[in-house]
């Protein structure tokens, strides 16, 4: 199973905005500059190994005290899986780190970093040194809600669940009730063997008829996520396709979400109405866009299949056969449904 950035999902709900990707911004010595502005001409052909080099020589050649070329080498560093290169960024991150917020802050990006290696490599050992990093964070920022619950998820994969569920509630009294990532926490309290499952990343949007989503509201229900666009021919083309599907499950405990990257928010909503699109509805803008960053969609149409525990199941670029897939998980959704129903009761 693809799904494109699965590793970087915590990385992009959690982590503190990173240094614009933006070439002028980056070491003071003059060859250091030279050499991370070639970086990103790299990353714009598409040559990202040779990018993560060119960051990494840049650094070097700052004496090790580009900030910005360290934040390069961890995001490509996580992505290409060279955690030697990650790591090492990181350790640099923390050395330079000035004041108590930068140090939490540092620790905090080591200890996602090694949670991120800790599930590619699906070892304890990453996750035991991701909950030493976050307790450094914790210590130099006792109120760091990010860290909080990033200890709570290398606590679980370590099979902590005491502690993990502590962390959760904790993590959950410190935010407001429509965070999405507290809703998660909360589910991860009734259920913290989800805090090791290949969770769905936890969003928000409120469709084109005014209706919040939350992932998490949907516990108990299949979520089919449908990533589209009106200039996508293959995205036209598999539109009956997505129609009966939604035909064929409606009523039955299956929600299906079409997100489309359209930049023309008039154009798409003259097409939803036109092709009589009647199921949930959100536009996010482009390939950039928030809920398509989340899940790593870099080619449409790209449909993602979420069981009703909110474990991602499958997932398929182009129009696929699904049917057969949706209606076993749907069988489940039915069949737990009263068992969530006694759980939640008085």
């Amino acid at each position: 199973m693809r799904f494109a950035g699965l590793l970087l999902i915590l990385a992009c709900l959690l982590m503190p905005s990173l240094a614009a990707e933006k070439p002028d911004e980056g070491p003071t010595n003059e060859k250091a500059r030279k050499t991370y502005k070639e970086g990103f001409e790299y990353l714009h052909r598409r040559m990202t190994e040779t990018a993560l080099e060119s960051f990494k020589k840049a650094d070097k050649q700052d004496g090790g005290h580009c900030h910005a070329c360290q934040q390069m080498m961890i995001k490509y560093g996580v992505e290409l899986r060279d955690w030697k290169t990650a790591e090492g960024a990181a350790v640099e991150m923390v050395e330079q780190a000035d004041g108590a917020r930068n140090l939490a802050i540092a620790h905090y990006q080591f200890g996602l970093v090694l949670i991120q290696e800790g599930l590619n490599k699906r070892k304890d050992e990453p996750f035991a040194q991701a909950h030493e990093e976050m307790g450094k964070a914790l210590a130099a920022e006792a109120k760091f809600p990010q860290a909080i619950f990033a200890d709570g998820r290398a606590l679980a994969h370590l099979k902590q669940d005491d502690a993990a569920k502590a962390r959760f509630e904790e993590y959950a009294r410190m935010r407001p009730e429509d965070d999405p990532d507290r809703q998660r926490a909360l589910r991860y309290i009734s259920q913290p063997e989800l805090a090791r499952a290949r969770m769905a990343p936890a969003f928000a949007v409120t469709t084109t008829g005014g209706e919040r989503i939350a992932m998490d509201d949907l516990a108990g229900k299949v979520v089919l996520i449908d990533f589209w666009a009106t200039w996508c021919a293959p995205c036209r083309e598999a539109l009956p396709h997505m129609r009966a599907i939604a035909k064929k499950f409606q009523g039955q405990p299956l929600v299906v979400l079409s997100i489309s990257l359209d930049t023309d928010e008039q154009k798409w909503k003259d097409f939803v109405t036109k092709n009589e699109m009647t199921w949930l509805q959100y536009r996010d803008g482009g390939f950039t866009g928030q809920i398509a960053k989340m899940f790593g969609v870099e080619a449409i149409p790209h449909t993602f299949t979420i069981d009703a525990d909110g474990v991602l199941q499958d997932e398929h670029i182009g129009d696929a056969s699904i049917e057969g897939k949706l209606k076993k998980l749907v069988a489940r959704a039915r069949d737990i449904q009263p068992l969530q129903k006694q759980a939640q009761a008085p």
